[in-house]
């Protein structure tokens, strides 16, 4: 009898990490799609969490079809840094906030479909974003999960982000809790890296004057200092010389 080796059945499962679908509808989703993930990357950076963008979320152990990409999905208590692609089972951690930057198109997948994989799954939040405002009121809707079910967010915040959600335009503007400070979108925050710089060269431009007005100042001292050397030179050689005609200097007013 021939003895066999039981082969792995998953290390023949082949998980696709691409397959060849652009990354968004148009450019209003694939800019509210980058800023929101460069933000969030921003922000979470000294944490244990990675956020990724458009990759596909596998579910299920061995089942390479049951797969959906996300626009963006942040995870906690995962190394951070990129990935390929996200399976649950080898993390250990299933996406604690998930947006979608949908449109009437995706309207159907995004409000039932995955609403109610999100759900199953146990992610906490579920946040529908729609940029070109063409059927999600107000643009912003989200979902907070409440014991097993999805409830609707009424007080436009993210708990497990710690941030407070705004409809800017056509993209998600997102503010800290404690500090009221915004997060910065990438344009935001070259713009006042800009400002920075030229308040900084200003800065160093009035030191420089100061500095200049300080060095003109000590020159303008030791210009009269040297002067009055030099008269006090000159008054003791005339006393000395009135002195070698037998007069005394004192004597004369």
């Amino acid at each position: 009898m021939t003895a066999t080796v039981p082969v792995s059945v998953e290390s023949e499962i082949f998980y696709p990490s691409a397959d060849g679908q652009p990354v968004a509808e148009t450019y209003d989703h694939l800019y509210a799609l980058l800023t929101t993930l460069e933000v969030l990357k921003q922000y979470l950076a000294n944490r244990q969490a990675t956020v990724l963008a458009n990759q596909f979320l596998y579910y299920a152990q061995g089942f390479p079809k049951l797969r959906v990409a996300p626009d963006v999905m942040v995870i906690f208590d995962v190394a951070p840094g990129g990935r390929d692609n996200y399976k649950i089972w080898e993390e250990g951690q299933v996406p604690t906030v998930i947006f979608e930057m949908t449109s009437f198109g995706t309207k159907g997948q995004d409000e039932i479909f995955k609403k109610t994989l999100y759900e199953q799954l146990g992610v906490k939040e579920y946040w529908l974003f729609d940029p070109k405002s063409e059927w999600v009121e107000q643009q912003l809707r989200g979902y907070r999960l409440r014991g097993e079910i999805y409830e609707p967010i009424q007080d436009g915040r993210s708990e497990p982000l710690q941030l407070r959600l705004v409809v800017e335009g056509r993209l998600i503007g997102f503010y800290q809790e404690d500090t009221g400070e915004k997060l910065l979108i990438p344009d935001e925050l070259a713009q006042a890296l800009r400002q920075e710089v030229l308040a900084r060269q200003h800065a160093e431009e009035l030191v420089e004057q100061e500095r200049q007005r300080a060095e003109q100042e000590r020159q303008r001292a030791e210009q009269e200092r040297q002067r009055a050397e030099q008269a006090e030179l000159q008054i003791e050689q005339l006393k000395a010389r009135l002195r070698s005609l037998n007069v005394d200097p004192d004597t004369i007013e």
